[in-house]
């Protein structure tokens, strides 16, 4: 009997070495030390609208000011050197000229040399005062505002309006675009995805084909949620990235793939953001942390939602979480914007700017 007793307890000791085996370690996924700065550290204001990335410059727009993070220190403009609103909500680089555009709660504006010029209705052709982003284009400045979508060509000064009088847009609330030599896609509140193509200057929308507002009934059937916050075109991979506050989409001209809490490693469906890295790859900004996808796993870095405590997660694709002792996360769930410097990751949030540095 207690040789059967021995015999039972080694069967299942190498029962559960060979599922320990089984399971293996979980997918080595991008671990970073967040130092998080507040108007301790010389932002005008905590929360973070919208973060870019210029070489070793760091720009952020804040409700209160656009902030520039130079040779570890902050310089702030404000609406006395010529921005067109305190409340920066977007921000872009023009990489050819260093240019950096602003787009805010009143209008658009321009820092070059550090001198600022500011875009209106009254003194331009743009569409709307409320700029929720911009996107450059070799000459062009394309532009998401509150009431339509406009495009500024830099060596002709002219504007092109973009609304439900041109396009297929039934709504004009513009809230996103990204633009390439190619296409150029505009994410819209309640009227989805616009591609315009470059080439033959026409436009195609996408849409939710189960017109349902709150429930998703045809997963992978189209894009999955009417209200667009982000999109993020990879034209290299020709691949597509979609935010909306009811999951993220993933397109690839052909094929449509989507993203749930339920069946991904996806923190929240409700995302403000999405940045892609390529074809496979993306960061997510939702209201309940920051995300990563890299083709197969999930990885989330925040505070914890039960004690604050920084947490980072990691989901395999076989849909097993574990836990990765972190001591650093980003300084707010809510998170609203994402850039890349290098390896590292700067992160806007509702209540503080993150700057993720990449652990070895």
């Amino acid at each position: 009997m207690r040789k059967l007793c021995i015999l039972a307890v080694l069967l299942a000791s190498n029962v559960f070495a060979i599922s320990a085996l089984a399971l293996g370690a979980p997918p080595q996924m991008p671990r970073f030390r967040f130092e998080n700065f507040t108007t301790a550290n010389g932002l005008p204001n905590n929360h973070i609208f919208a973060v870019l990335v210029d070489e070793d410059r760091i720009w952020a727009g804040t409700e209160n000011g656009l902030a520039v993070y130079e040779n570890h220190a902050w310089k702030v403009y404000t609406t006395a050197d010529g921005l067109a609103h305190r409340a920066v909500i977007s921000l872009a680089l023009d990489k050819k000229t260093g240019d950096v555009w602003a787009g805010t709660m009143g209008g658009l504006s321009r820092i070059s040399g550090g001198h600022i010029d500011s875009y209106t209705q009254l003194n331009s052709g743009l569409s709307n005062n409320v700029v929720y982003n911009i996107s450059i284009e070799g000459e062009n400045v394309w532009i998401a505002t509150a009431a339509g979508a406009c495009r500024l060509n830099l060596h002709t000064n002219q504007w092109s309006l973009y609304n439900e009088r041109n396009t297929p847009m039934f709504e004009i609330w513009s809230y996103a675009v990204s633009a390439t030599p190619s296409k150029v896609f505009y994410g819209v509140w309640g009227s989805g995805v616009l591609e315009y193509n470059q080439k033959t200057t026409k436009w195609t929308r996408y849409d939710d084909p189960d017109g349902e507002t709150e429930t998703v009934v045809m997963k992978d059937q189209g894009l999955i949620h009417e209200i667009v916050t982000s999109v993020s075109y990879m034209e290299q991979d020709k691949v597509l990235w979609v935010a909306t506050y009811f999951g993220d989409s993933h397109y690839d001209g052909r094929y449509w793939h989507n993203y749930l809490t339920k069946d991904s490693g996806l923190p929240s469906n409700f995302t403000n953001y999405v940045k892609g890295v390529d074809g496979k790859r993306a960061w997510f900004g939702t209201d309940k942390g920051l995300a990563y996808y890299d083709g197969e796993n999930w990885a989330v870095y925040r505070p914890s939602l039960t004690n604050g405590m920084p947490e980072m997660t990691v989901r395999d694709a076989k849909g097993i979480v574990t836990t990765v002792a972190v001591t650093t996360a980003p300084a707010h769930n809510y998170i609203l914007s994402i850039d890349f410097q290098g390896n590292d990751i700067w992160v806007a949030t509702a209540d503080g700017l993150s700057h993720g540095i990449r652990q070895p």
